[in-house]
């Protein structure tokens, strides 16, 4: 009674969105969709959501099919798109009255469902939407999706462009909620929000690269990672990419990762070649694998 998806595609004007996309979402788990800009999360949560039609491939989301049954779908759904997409015009209590009035409900009737996060903006129910923060939007968008009790809550990049408090508040509710027994599809393009779901799907240029729990996508890995810094970082990136047995270089913070293709590789053999080009305060060591570093080389290996 989770989500079902098989072999989904579709395409725009043949541009491949999504191709043969196929994965589950167990009733009660809270499921990331992983991956940048672009990737095809969108377009799948608009097929999911029944608002879009697949070119190939089925789904069921709550055991409903999404072309047969959409209808049934779209009462047992709660669905929060990336764009703010509430009247901007109403106030907070005007959106919330209006959103369960459409679902045949009230704000009594499921307000303990959405009490956690209501009573943070409730002191404010009387402003417009409009002129809310990004973090009271996104409580507000949040609640909407909520009112009608649903089974099963899509919520399309929801903490974009928010601020990392607000981010935190928001997974801590949604911990709350999958406690509730909704179960939930979240997409984000932030690597470090995909340790916060039960599992998740790597995602990129419409397929999925690999579907495991965070914590086994990290442990499975097989690469080590060394942290490379130097004073000169633009040409120590440039250096390390003509590094005869690298394998893979990319900025991670202050720091460059880099992976080497020998097993048998020697950091001082590294060490001398950057000293030969001229580097200074160099620093080689061992890095702890993240779901970033996973990511970027399956990016690697799929190009």
């Amino acid at each position: 009674m989770g989500i079902q998806v098989q072999n989904i595609s579709k395409s725009y004007q043949n541009n491949l969105a999504v191709e043969s996309i196929t994965f589950e979402v167990k009733k009660g788990e809270l499921f990331g969709l992983i991956g940048p800009d672009g990737a095809g999360k969108t377009t799948l949560f608009r097929i999911l959501t029944t608002l879009l039609l697949a070119n190939e491939g089925t789904a069921t989301v709550a055991g409903f099919d999404v072309v047969k049954e959409y209808k049934s779908i779209r009462k047992v759904v709660g669905y929060m798109p990336g764009k703010f997409s509430l009247y901007q015009d109403l106030t907070i209590e005007e959106n919330l009255n209006f959103f369960a009035t459409i679902f045949g409900t009230t704000l009594e009737e499921n307000y303990d469902l959405i009490k956690d996060i209501y009573i943070q903006i409730e002191p404010f129910k009387n402003r417009r939407a409009g002129k809310l923060s990004g973090g009271m939007k996104q409580k507000l968008a949040l609640c909407c999706a909520l009112i009608h009790k649903p089974k099963v809550l899509f919520l399309d990049e929801p903490t974009t462009g928010v601020d990392p408090v607000s981010r935190k508040e928001f997974w801590e509710m949604l911990k709350r909620l999958q406690q509730k027994g909704i179960t939930i599809l979240v997409s984000t393009p932030y690597m470090d929000e995909a340790t916060l779901c039960d599992r998740i799907a790597l995602i990129q240029k419409g397929s999925i690269l690999k579907i495991d729990t965070p914590q086994n996508i990290i442990t499975n890995y097989d690469k080590t990672i060394y942290d490379v810094q130097s004073k000169n970082t633009h040409q120590l990136i440039l250096d390390l990419k003509n590094y005869p047995s690298q394998y893979s270089v990319f900025a991670f913070g202050e720091f460059i990762h880099y992976i080497d293709k020998n097993e048998n590789f020697n950091p001082l053999e590294l060490e001398k070649y950057l000293q030969q080009n001229s580097h200074q305060e160099i620093v080689i060591k061992t890095s702890k694998t993240t779901i970033e570093d996973v990511f970027m080389d399956l990016t690697n290996l799929n190009q």
